[in-house]
């Protein structure tokens, strides 16, 4: 994660533009930006955008494009649903790039990356899962918040590795023993992380959750 403007060719950054500008554009579109009426909903998603900002700021890694942090992307998917969400990691990718971390042509890339995969497949699990499985309470914590946002991490680091080996950035056999494995170990962390703030909404705060409902969740049960 976090590419470096000159780790791929310019054509796989000029692709990248290419897609992501439709994708933000479309979520700009379609963000229920009506939720943003109550200023404690719009001070809840610039809070996690800032947040996100400094934890995605603690990263490890020891060659470019090979660094390792904490996304949160599960968590502003549940909590805001794919579009705002899709929206407020791309401002965290870009904070990020002015901070420095990463490339500014390369920021449509990482944001594919960071943002668009990681809210993609947060969304499509949990859409996935909540009609396999029954709607119950402890599903909701134990499988969407906790175990999908390690899946999303997995995900992501799959994602990465996929885009430096295809480029020929590092070999496949480096990027698959020495750089990809560490995503197992770093999905327990943000399985933690996501399930613990999830469940302190759903609990103290469930109207801060779109993706949580009460009637579906608690209700008859």
């Amino acid at each position: 994660m976090n590419l470096t403007d000159d780790l791929l060719g310019e054509m796989w950054y000029w692709a990248a533009w290419a897609v992501w500008v439709p994708l933000f554009a479309r979520s700009v579109w379609l963000a229920p930006w009506k939720r943003f009426s109550r200023s404690e909903q719009s001070n809840l998603w610039l809070g996690m955008v800032v947040l996100l900002m400094l934890l995605w700021s603690l990263k490890a890694g020891v060659k470019p494009g090979l660094t390792l942090h904490l996304l949160g992307a599960n968590v502003f998917t549940l909590a805001f649903g794919p579009h705002l969400a899709f929206i407020g990691l791309s401002l965290v990718t870009l904070g990020i790039t002015l901070n420095g971390a990463a490339g500014g042509l390369a920021f449509a890339a990482n944001a594919l990356l960071l943002a668009g995969l990681s809210v993609f497949l947060s969304h499509h699990l949990f859409r996935l899962l909540s009609g396999l499985l029954p709607r119950q309470f402890f599903i909701y914590v134990f499988v969407n918040a906790f175990f999908c946002a390690g899946l999303v991490i997995v995900g992501v680091g799959l994602g990465s590795t996929l885009l430096l080996g295809m480029a020929s950035v590092y070999p496949w056999d480096y990027l698959f023993e020495e750089f990809f494995p560490y995503y197992f170990l770093l999905a327990f962390s943000e399985a933690w992380l996501s399930g613990m703030v999830l469940t302190l909404f759903v609990v103290y705060r469930p109207e801060w959750v779109v993706s949580f409902d009460d009637s579906r969740y608690l209700s008859d049960k």
